[in-house]
């Protein structure tokens, strides 16, 4: 039997909903590569958009590629992205400036520039500009919460760049939690300390609140990168709160080996997209 058959037997999904799944689509995909989102007066940054076959506008969804917030590509959530918008989804998956050379809170400026482009587009881009979803991994995941966790009288706050769902995989939810290392430093631009400003700002658990959009966690059991209280403490506070969630926590895999394996993460994440975005408009 293969690691895909046994993954469900090897996984606990809390807030697992009940009833019939959404009807899954397979739509034929067309790509457009290296489309421009920032503007002109601000250094290029480049997304690809894949856009399935159907009638529309469509809902969307900001894909987020990982790397510690310093390295990576559009390159490593490319066939992720393919495979949501086969689900019925235009997604737009997207590349941000990178640390050390910039700083937090620069790329979280950047992915709400992405989501800003796609709602100043959505006609072209076949958008619905109201169902816009997130998707990341690791720093990804991070910043792909940022966006939905940000709220009216945070500093970082941008009423034109929000989603209305997110879904984040290897999430490091609470940089406070970090006292140690060099990613997070290098990320923030400075060493844990107690009480620090810029921790608690780039901490996507530190804005829980009600009224936030639903959240798809999912997690290896371990991660010792990320360790995985950083997504069960993390759900716990979105419960707490009354925030729509799920989790979805794979036993024996860790940080790499949760990204690899991710067929039926993406089939979750995607029926969880289903169901608070809706697949087309009404």
């Amino acid at each position: 039997m293969t690691i895909a058959a046994l993954f469900p037997a090897l996984a606990t999904h809390v807030n697992r909903p009940d009833g019939v799944l959404p009807q899954r689509l397979d739509a034929r995909v067309t790509l457009q590569r290296d489309l421009c989102f920032t503007p002109a007066d601000r250094p290029p940054l480049l997304a690809d958009v894949y856009t399935p076959d159907l009638p529309g506008p469509l809902s969307a969804v900001l894909m987020i590629h990982g790397g510690a917030w310093a390295k990576g590509t559009r390159r490593q959530t490319a066939a992720l992205a393919r495979r949501v918008a086969r689900r019925g989804y235009v997604v737009v998956n997207t590349t941000y400036r990178l640390a050390p050379a910039a700083l937090f809170p620069a790329q979280v400026l950047d992915v709400q520039q992405a989501v800003r482009w796609m709602r100043a587009n959505a006609a072209s881009l076949r958008i619905d500009p109201v169902r816009i979803g997130a998707w990341g991994y690791s720093a990804g995941a991070h910043l792909a919460a940022m966006l939905g966790a940000l709220r009216p009288g945070d500093r970082l706050h941008a009423e034109d760049a929000t989603v209305a769902a997110v879904v984040g995989g290897g999430i490091p939810a609470d940089l406070r939690k970090f006292r140690g290392g060099t990613i997070v430093p290098q990320f923030l631009g400075e060493k844990w300390m107690q009480d620090s400003v810029v921790f608690r700002e780039s901490s996507p658990a530190a804005y829980v609140a009600a009224g936030a959009p639903p959240v798809f966690l999912y997690h290896g059991s371990w991660d010792k990168l990320v360790p995985p209280d950083q997504a069960i403490d993390y759900q716990k506070a979105l419960q707490a709160a009354g925030v729509p969630n799920e989790l979805y926590l794979m036993h024996g895999f860790g940080h790499v080996t949760a990204y690899f394996f991710d067929g039926e993460t993406t089939r979750r994440g995607a029926d969880f997209l289903d169901r608070y975005l809706a697949r087309r408009s009404a």
